[in-house]
């Protein structure tokens, strides 16, 4: 143990020494304030920059450093950043294909991302000083598509988390307080986006890993269906985990932008790059025309385990209202047993009891907090998480909490099995549903809560329903900004929590303190519909702003 916990404290001083040194070795141009064209190059859209890269009237590499010195003042305030991918990526500039969709851009991306002759270390402390020996198909097509990846950003230690903290690279912070979590898994990646100091972005998703970052940061995603966005030959804490399988997803700092790389990645023909990849090219798509003038949203309000928070309300309300006075049709829908329907996924996930994420962790390394519980509870003897569940049941008439806690262990392959067999029945539940309703898209609220205080996940980390329940159907969902927390609007009165999933997630909610804080709204279509939610979401954003509602992006200046 004892040369375990050192080996652990030796990786991480020599890595953090190592992102130092990458970033502090680096010419001047790289430190320092952003001069008027550095600003002005990097306010512009991704669409407009890499227009200038094609017509030659802009140098990759001024890109390049522009973006590069204001991730790195992002890094200092929120330490979003894990792997300097410089001065490498200068030479990946020079050599950029300058007619390709992505010409110059610079592009970040989440630590899981396999670049060769980097770490992806996942913050383990036990894969330091391993490098990536080729790069995976997604690094290989944003190169050919003249891309430039960049910078590689935070997350947390087994990636179950929506905060970003590890022992190898230390905790990320939300920019726009210091005191919360950007989200997790993809935390890193939206704290930079959020600040500025990209606008291109990569993650993954198996539970909300983009869109809680989204969501707790105000900036763009859209996680895609399985199949759809490239993912074979990165990194992964959970490595053949297919029950409720990650997807990998662009995350942007406009919806614009978020348009632009969806539409040049798959111009690409991902499926050229990776076997997992349907052969699907991207869909022109128009909601409404002479024949159609409305269209219908099914509203889930609460997913009847975790209310909403009065702020997240608030935002979903807003969407509502927008949209009802431009006459679309809203709809309240209740879908089917969903407390079901997450235990099946949560019970999938942790189908190993959480034997795989805790393989690589040494001795004294420190494991998130929402995943030590999660653990704990799974690892509890079978009489005594039957007495706890009785406990629940009849003692605290919490029958919701008792049948989560029965069925929270470790599963025979059988009992694996029947999980599979449950979640397609659910599948087909929710395609009946839809169809039965009449249905355009899904809104709800991407989390009953805003960001979370730093540790909010000892208490809140079982409440990521409103996502994972997207990720249990394959269902294409993206996140935008709407508003902000509002201490005098959005504060909490008269409210006793149903259930113990509620009350401890509400032991967060703050307003006062969660005052600026993002709030997103989820705009969900079904499998494969990428290029709908897109619209759908483009449809909103212009509802809200038609009605005096604009979001105002996070602007740093320095």
């Amino acid at each position: 143990m004892f040369f375990g916990s050192w080996a652990h404290k030796r990786a991480c001083a020599a890595k953090q020494d190592e992102r130092r040194k990458r970033i502090e070795s680096l010419p001047p141009e790289y430190h320092g304030a952003l001069s008027p064209s550095e600003k002005k190059l990097i306010d512009q859209p991704a669409s407009e920059i890499v227009k200038q890269v094609q017509a030659g009237a802009l140098e990759p590499l001024d890109v390049l450093r522009a973006y590069a010195k204001k991730a790195f003042k992002a890094h200092a305030a929120t330490n979003c950043l894990t792997e300097v991918l410089l001065p490498e990526a200068e030479a990946w500039a020079a050599a950029c294909n300058r007619a390709g969709p992505l010409a110059g851009m610079p592009v970040s991306m989440k630590d899981t991302t396999g670049v060769a002759g980097f770490d992806s270390c996942i913050g383990y402390s036990a894969w330091v000083g391993k490098p990536v020996l080729k790069d995976s198909g997604l690094v290989r097509l944003l190169k050919d598509a003249g891309a430039v990846p960049f910078v590689k950003t935070n997350i947390p230690i087994t990636l179950l988390s929506l905060e970003s903290a590890n022992d190898v690279f230390g905790r990320c912070t939300n920019p726009h307080n210091k005191d919360y979590a950007p989200g997790g898994s993809t935390g890193g990646e939206a704290a930079l986006l959020a600040y500025g100091g990209s606008r291109l972005g990569i993650g993954t998703d198996v539970a909300g890993s983009v869109r809680a970052p989204a969501h707790y940061s105000g900036i763009y995603t859209i996680k895609a269906s399985m199949h759809r966005f490239p993912k074979t030959g990165n990194g992964t804490s959970i490595a053949g985990q297919i029950g409720i399988p990650a997807v990998y997803s662009p995350m942007t700092r406009t919806l614009a932008d978020l348009e632009m790389m969806w539409r040049a990645i798959v111009s690409m023909k991902p499926w050229t790059y990776d076997h997992s990849c349907v052969p699907l090219p991207w869909r022109e798509i128009e909601l409404l025309s002479s024949e159609k003038t409305k269209l219908r949203f099914g509203v889930m309000w609460t997913d009847g385990i975790i209310e909403p928070s009065p702020a997240c309300r608030r935002a979903l309300q807003e969407v509502v209202s927008a949209l009802e006075s431009d006459g679309h049709e809203i709809v309240p829908i209740t879908p089917p047993d969903l407390g079901h329907t997450l235990s099946v996924g949560g019970q999938l996930i942790f189908a190993d009891a959480g034997k795989t994420v805790l393989q690589p962790v040494r001795a004294g390394e420190w494991v998130d907090d929402g995943v030590v519980e999660a653990l704990r509870m799974l690892r509890l003897p079978s009489v005594f998480r039957r007495l706890y569940a009785w406990y629940w049941r009849y003692v605290r008439r919490d029958a919701l909490y008792a049948a989560l806690v029965d069925v929270w262990r470790e599963k025979t392959v059988e009992e694996y099995f029947a999980l599979v067999a449950a979640r397609e029945g659910i599948r087909e539940r929710w395609f009946a549903m839809w169809d039965d309703a009449g249905l355009d898209f899904v809104l709800t609220v991407p989390n009953s809560l805003p960001a979370v205080p730093h540790g909010g996940m000892r208490q809140g980390w079982s409440a990521c329903g409103y996502t994972f329940l997207f990720n249990i159907l394959d269902y294409s969902a993206g996140v935008l900004p709407v508003t902000k927390v509002d201490r005098a609007r959005d504060a909490l009165r008269g409210f006793t929590p149903r259930n113990q999933l509620e009350a401890k997630q509400y032991r967060l909610y703050d307003a006062e303190k969660m005052h600026g804080l993002p709030v997103g709204v989820q705009v969900v279509g079904r499998r494969l519909e990428e290029e709908k939610v897109l619209e759908g979401m483009k449809l909103v954003e212009s509802s809200l702003q038609r009605h005096g509602q604009v979001y105002q992006l996070l602007q740093v200046d320095d």
